[in-house]
């Protein structure tokens, strides 16, 4: 009984971690489109555009939580795979998204606007995202999901190009 009660500890961390990450990709996502479309800056928006697949993510995340919180572990397990699925789809997304701005960039070679807003944001994302992160694979490692591991190297990914 008490290793389900460390497992239903372990999901109410997930929870959160997810919320955390819907919010602040809310915030970044708001933030970086409308400082993108002020500035007139492609990769900006494309940033806070991105922000679109890690909200996808934690949704995901966050239905697959709830199906363990629900109807327990041994049905979660349907759930995990398809959560997976749909994350390490996401994950491939963003790392074409990556190549493809990257490409895009150097291909045009476009002088982008400076945005204070856009600087902030980015200067918060690194550290807010990292921490995110770590504390998803730690998590993801104890619950042995796969899913919630991809949604946290999406997490790592993203202030890397940012």
């Amino acid at each position: 009984m008490t290793e389900k009660l460390e497992r239903a500890a372990l999901i109410r961390q997930a929870f959160r971690l997810e919320w955390l990450t819907l919010a602040w990709m809310t915030v970044e996502g708001a933030v970086a489109i409308g400082a993108g479309v002020a500035a007139g800056s492609l990769t900006l928006t494309a940033f806070g555009l991105d922000s679109v697949i890690e909200l996808a993510s934690a949704c995901v995340l966050i239905w697959r939580l709830n199906v363990e919180l629900r109807h327990g572990q041994v049905f979660s397990e349907r759930a995990e795979r398809t959560a997976s699925k749909i994350s390490g789809g996401l994950l491939f997304a963003l790392a074409a998204y990556i190549v493809a701005g990257s490409a895009w960039s150097f291909w045009t070679r476009h002088g982008e606007a400076f945005s204070l807003p856009g600087l902030i944001v980015a200067l918060l994302a690194v550290p807010i995202m990292t921490l995110l992160a770590r504390r998803k694979i730690a998590i993801a490692t104890q619950l042995g999901s796969r899913a919630m591991r991809a949604d946290a190297v999406e997490s790592i990914m993203r202030p890397v190009r940012g």
